[in-house]
């Protein structure tokens, strides 16, 4: 019998992409048995790792199990300034950079891996904005949807300041109670320090959101966790959330009962996932017909 990698759940594992000369490493579990339906991007927050959609604390936690259990290959990318890429990039990406590096790493991963219909992106956090960047000026043209999480457009009034300042890294959790009790100790490995140029970004997404909006083009999910406090998710911000993505076909706006900013490590990761791949399923059911996309690349052998 086959063990999986510490840390790691069965049936995923570590892959190298090419991002135009930057290495890229990712996470991969594959559906068993044919090609998947379509493939789940996962592209984690500040301060986290490919592994945030792998979550270790409870069987049931992991994105990329359940993804390629219902027939879709999930793969979790570490965004440029982590993994692989922390050595060539010590100070990491700005957000624009980032979005374009991804992009090249999707090429290289679509010319070497079955795609099935197509692409979708779930992005959490700092991520979210790297998937909304992508989708604006770098999608092609098997680019489904896009899923965010943890990420709006009107950051709360003290995310930077007073007291909201004072609680630091707790904000990013909410109430403990929403996460198993070993989540703290099995989530050591994925946590990362934050890359300086990224550190940057962070307060002018706002600005930078009301220029790109209006270029995304593909169905949109957002989802607000109950105890979302970095983000305004009142009446008046969604509004004006999605007032700003005009070309979207498709906009969901959704709560998660019951979660903290990091969703997919808490009691509600298996809700929210499936949730997700719910909205990714009504994309594939209503989308305009495509055909099958890379169904035999010309090589499916990860590097290491």
């Amino acid at each position: 019998m086959t063990t999986a990698p510490a840390g790691q759940s069965r049936g995923v594992r570590r892959i190298s992409l090419d991002a135009a000369g930057i290495p890229l490493s990712a996470l991969l579990c594959e559906p068993r048995g044919g090609a998947p339906r379509a493939t789940v991007v996962a592209v984690h927050g500040a301060g986290m790792s490919a592994g945030y959609f792998d979550g270790q604390a409870l069987p049931d936690l992991s994105l990329l199990t359940l993804g390629a259990r219902l027939g879709f290959t999930v793969l979790a990318v570490d965004r440029p300034g982590y993994g692989q890429s922390a050595g060539p990039l010590p100070e990491g990406q700005a957000l624009a950079e980032q979005a374009a590096t991804l992009a090249a790493a999707l090429r290289d991963y679509r010319a070497r891996f079955r795609t099935g219909a197509g692409l979708f992106i779930l992005a959490h956090s700092f991520g979210g904005k790297v998937a909304l960047l992508t989708a604006a000026d770098h999608a092609a043209p098997d680019l489904l949807g896009v899923e965010v999480s943890g990420c709006g457009h009107r950051y709360a009034a003290d995310a930077f300041s007073g007291a909201g300042a004072a609680r630091g890294g707790r904000r990013s959790w909410g109430p403990l109670g929403l996460y198993p009790p070993s989540t703290f100790t099995t989530s050591g490995s994925i946590v990362s320090p934050v890359p300086l140029r990224e550190q940057a970004d962070i307060p002018r997404w706002p600005k930078l959101f009301r220029r790109v909006a209006g270029r995304v083009r593909v169905p949109v999910r957002f989802t607000f966790a109950e105890h979302e406090t970095w983000w305004r998710h009142d009446p008046e911000a969604l509004t004006e959330l999605r007032s700003r993505l005009t070309a979207a076909p498709r906009l969901c706006v959704d709560r998660q009962p019951g979660a903290g900013h990091n969703i997919s490590l808490g009691y509600a990761a298996r809700s929210y996932h499936l949730r997700c791949l719910g909205f990714f399923e009504d994309c594939l059911l209503t989308g305009p017909a495509r055909p099958i996309v890379n169904a035999a690349p010309a090589t499916n052998t990860p590097r290491s």
